[in-house]
Protein backbone atom coordinates (compact mmCIF):
# COMPACT_ATOMS: atom_id res chain seq x y z
CA UNK A 1 0.00 0.00 0.00
CA UNK A 2 1.21 3.51 -0.78
CA UNK A 3 2.17 5.71 2.18
CA UNK A 4 4.87 8.32 2.75
CA UNK A 5 8.05 7.20 4.49
CA UNK A 6 8.17 10.32 6.64
CA UNK A 7 6.01 13.40 7.12
CA UNK A 8 6.66 16.71 8.81
CA UNK A 9 3.53 16.43 10.95
CA UNK A 10 1.74 13.29 12.12
CA UNK A 11 -1.78 14.71 11.76
CA UNK A 12 -3.08 17.11 9.10
CA UNK A 13 -6.09 19.37 8.79
CA UNK A 14 -8.78 18.64 6.23
CA UNK A 15 -8.26 21.67 4.00
CA UNK A 16 -10.44 22.73 1.05
CA UNK A 17 -10.36 21.12 -2.38
CA UNK A 18 -11.82 23.66 -4.81
CA UNK A 19 -11.03 24.61 -8.39
CA UNK A 20 -9.68 22.65 -11.33
CA UNK A 21 -6.42 20.74 -11.68
CA UNK A 22 -4.00 22.71 -13.81
CA UNK A 23 -0.94 20.65 -12.98
CA UNK A 24 -1.13 16.99 -13.93
CA UNK A 25 -4.11 17.42 -16.25
CA UNK A 26 -2.37 16.23 -19.44
CA UNK A 27 -1.25 12.78 -20.52
CA UNK A 28 2.52 13.25 -20.26
CA UNK A 29 4.17 9.83 -20.06
CA UNK A 30 1.96 7.23 -21.73
CA UNK A 31 -0.44 7.19 -24.68
CA UNK A 32 -3.73 6.88 -22.75
CA UNK A 33 -4.89 8.22 -19.40
CA UNK A 34 -7.66 8.00 -16.81
CA UNK A 35 -8.84 11.49 -15.88
CA UNK A 36 -11.01 12.31 -12.87
CA UNK A 37 -14.09 14.53 -13.38
CA UNK A 38 -15.09 15.34 -9.78
CA UNK A 39 -13.29 16.75 -6.75
CA UNK A 40 -12.69 14.35 -3.89
CA UNK A 41 -10.24 12.18 -2.00
CA UNK A 42 -8.87 8.83 -3.15
CA UNK A 43 -7.48 6.47 -0.53
CA UNK A 44 -4.33 4.39 -0.88
CA UNK A 45 -6.47 1.23 -0.98
CA UNK A 46 -8.53 2.56 -3.89
CA UNK A 47 -5.38 3.56 -5.82
CA UNK A 48 -3.99 0.07 -5.34
CA UNK A 49 -7.27 -1.66 -6.25
CA UNK A 50 -7.54 0.32 -9.50
CA UNK A 51 -3.88 -0.40 -10.31
CA UNK A 52 -4.45 -4.13 -9.84
CA UNK A 53 -7.55 -4.03 -12.07
CA UNK A 54 -5.59 -2.31 -14.86
CA UNK A 55 -2.61 -4.67 -14.66
CA UNK A 56 -4.84 -7.74 -14.49
CA UNK A 57 -6.68 -6.70 -17.66
CA UNK A 58 -3.58 -5.83 -19.72
CA UNK A 59 -1.90 -9.03 -18.46
CA UNK A 60 1.10 -6.98 -17.27
CA UNK A 61 1.84 -5.84 -20.83
CA UNK A 62 2.83 -2.26 -21.52
CA UNK A 63 3.91 0.34 -18.98
CA UNK A 64 1.71 1.88 -16.28
CA UNK A 65 2.31 5.20 -14.53
CA UNK A 66 0.53 6.19 -11.31
CA UNK A 67 0.29 9.99 -11.24
CA UNK A 68 -1.15 10.39 -7.72
CA UNK A 69 0.31 9.68 -4.28
CA UNK A 70 -1.57 9.53 -0.96
CA UNK A 71 0.34 11.94 1.28
CA UNK A 72 -2.48 13.28 3.49
CA UNK A 73 -3.22 11.40 6.74
CA UNK A 74 -6.85 10.95 7.77
CA UNK A 75 -7.52 10.50 11.46
CA UNK A 76 -10.37 8.57 13.03
CA UNK A 77 -11.53 8.18 16.60
CA UNK A 78 -12.47 4.75 17.93
CA UNK A 79 -16.08 3.62 17.87
CA UNK A 80 -18.35 4.68 20.74
CA UNK A 81 -16.03 7.34 22.11
CA UNK A 82 -17.56 10.49 23.57
CA UNK A 83 -16.91 13.98 22.21
CA UNK A 84 -13.68 15.67 23.24
CA UNK A 85 -10.40 14.07 24.13
CA UNK A 86 -8.49 15.48 21.21
CA UNK A 87 -8.00 14.40 17.65
CA UNK A 88 -7.96 10.72 16.72
CA UNK A 89 -4.98 8.74 15.50
CA UNK A 90 -4.04 8.51 11.80
CA UNK A 91 -5.84 5.58 10.18
CA UNK A 92 -5.40 5.92 6.40
CA UNK A 93 -3.68 7.96 3.70
CA UNK A 94 -5.54 9.85 0.98
CA UNK A 95 -4.76 11.93 -2.08
CA UNK A 96 -6.99 14.97 -2.67
CA UNK A 97 -7.75 15.30 -6.40
CA UNK A 98 -9.39 18.06 -8.42
CA UNK A 99 -11.37 17.71 -11.65
CA UNK A 100 -9.05 17.19 -14.62
CA UNK A 101 -6.26 15.35 -12.80
CA UNK A 102 -4.83 12.33 -14.67
CA UNK A 103 -4.62 9.40 -12.24
CA UNK A 104 -3.09 6.66 -14.39
CA UNK A 105 -1.30 6.53 -17.73
CA UNK A 106 -0.74 3.52 -19.94
CA UNK A 107 1.53 2.87 -22.92
CA UNK A 108 2.40 -0.15 -25.03
CA UNK A 109 -1.16 -1.51 -25.44
CA UNK A 110 -3.88 -0.98 -28.03
CA UNK A 111 -6.65 1.58 -27.50
CA UNK A 112 -9.52 -0.92 -26.93
CA UNK A 113 -7.46 -2.76 -24.30
CA UNK A 114 -6.54 0.50 -22.53
CA UNK A 115 -10.13 1.76 -22.70
CA UNK A 116 -11.48 -1.44 -21.11
CA UNK A 117 -8.71 -1.50 -18.46
CA UNK A 118 -9.50 2.08 -17.43
CA UNK A 119 -13.24 1.31 -17.41
CA UNK A 120 -12.60 -1.51 -14.94
CA UNK A 121 -10.34 0.73 -12.85
CA UNK A 122 -12.97 3.47 -12.77
CA UNK A 123 -15.35 1.10 -10.98
CA UNK A 124 -12.82 0.83 -8.13
CA UNK A 125 -12.69 4.60 -7.62
CA UNK A 126 -15.25 6.75 -5.77
CA UNK A 127 -15.20 9.53 -8.41
CA UNK A 128 -16.38 9.77 -12.00
CA UNK A 129 -13.55 9.25 -14.49
CA UNK A 130 -13.05 9.36 -18.24
CA UNK A 131 -10.65 7.92 -20.79
CA UNK A 132 -8.23 10.41 -22.39
CA UNK A 133 -5.50 10.20 -25.00
CA UNK A 134 -2.28 12.08 -25.48
CA UNK A 135 -2.95 15.34 -27.32
CA UNK A 136 -1.45 15.86 -30.79
CA UNK A 137 0.47 18.98 -29.69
Amino acid sequence: MLAPKKTKYRKAQKGRNCGLAWRGSNVSFGDYGLQVLEPGRITARQIEAARMAIQRHVKRAGKLWIRVFPALPVTKKPLEVRMGGGKGSPEEWVCPVRPGKVLYELAGVTEPVAREAFRLAGHKLPLACRFTERSAL
